[in-house]
């Protein structure tokens, strides 16, 4: 480890508010302990007050509330930032090799009782999500470079709907991980508009000379729920979806990312929402489906006639 890199970690050590000796530094460093009292020397010739204790409980230490820098944390911060990391490499994030490397510091830079307890909130704490591609990783890091420093990339992107892929060129305002999967939201110079793009479509990506602007008000999260769940609020059109069934059931569908968006009322054994059309005779059978008898479809009469089609059609196709 550099020499700078080994002195802050010594001043973070120190900063934990337990004296450690130049044998327990030289340890945790491993480096020698002739170069741990030359590290402290330079330290406090510096300006930093590092108190000195000899004795048999002697050891350095630092003057009381010395450091307040953001760089330093407390326990619970170090623990929020070790359990944020974890959420993050699960979500597939793309600097994960950094991110480690920010772990490992904040682990290191603890001296041992820090380090036992961060390592107790760590065994017991875990997330679940499906595993990601790897290939994936070089594409995020590029949009994420191209998101910060707002240069255009040129990509070959296949749609769900077509087999060949089709080369654009896209101006990334944003990124946004939803639903276990990553999405840009970038002006696409082939369609003259905002879109959102999802990241494992991308089959190959570089960046372009191109140099863009994206206005400061821009919010890719906004734009990106706003077209996935837009708002219905005194539209024209709108048919009332009544479900009874099982407290549980109707608990679930109210939490559903998009059922719930369009709840308007939920009693004790009903649930009632407003939905186009559309999307109540294409998307909604398919979401109640796997519901199964625990609900039962009380209005429109028309999304029960769509429930039999969809059921007929999966016991005709199961059937051949």
């Amino acid at each position: 480890m550099p020499k700078n890199d080994n002195m802050l970690a010594i001043l973070w050590m120190l900063n934990s508010g337990v004296k450690m000796t130049a044998k327990q530094i030289s340890e945790k460093l491993e480096i020698n302990i002739r170069t741990v009292y030359r590290y402290i020397d330079a330290l406090s010739a510096s300006g930093v007050p590092i108190i000195s204790d000899a004795g048999h409980n002697g050891g350095y230490s630092l003057l009381n509330n010395f450091i307040r820098a953001p760089l330093l944390f407390d326990m619970e911060e170090k623990k929020a930032l070790l359990h944020a990391a974890v959420f993050a490499k699960e979500a597939g994030y793309p600097l994960s090799e950094a991110l480690d490397n920010a772990t490992s510091k904040l682990k290191m830079y603890s001296n041992q009782e820090q380090e036992s307890i961060l390592s107790r909130h760590l065994a017991g704490f875990e997330v679940i999500n499906r595993m990601g591609d790897p290939s994936l990783q070089p594409v995020l890091a590029e949009l994420e470079q191209a998101v910060a420093n707002e240069f255009s990339v040129e990509m070959d992107y296949r749609t769900s709907h077509e087999e060949q892929p089709k080369n654009r060129v896209i101006d990334p305002y944003g990124m946004v991980y939803w639903n276990n999967k990553w999405y840009t939201v970038a002006f696409c110079h082939l369609r003259n508009e905002i879109r959102s793009f999802r990241a494992d479509r991308i089959l190959q990506i570089k960046r372009t000379p191109i140099i863009f602007k994206r206005s400061e008000a821009f919010s890719a999260r906004e734009f990106f729920m706003e077209n996935l769940l837009p708002d219905l609020v005194g539209k024209d059109g709108l048919i009332s979806l009544t479900i009874g069934g099982r407290s549980e059931a109707l608990d679930d569908l109210c939490l559903h990312w998009f059922l719930g968006h369009h709840l308007k009322e939920r009693t004790s054994n009903q649930a009632i929402f407003l939905l186009e059309e559309k999307s109540l005779h294409t998307y909604v059978p398919y979401l109640l489906l796997p519901y199964g008898k625990s609900i039962q479809v009380i209005e429109p009469q028309s999304l029960k006639e769509k429930l039999v089609a969809v059921a007929s059609e999966l016991m005709e196709y199961y059937q051949r």
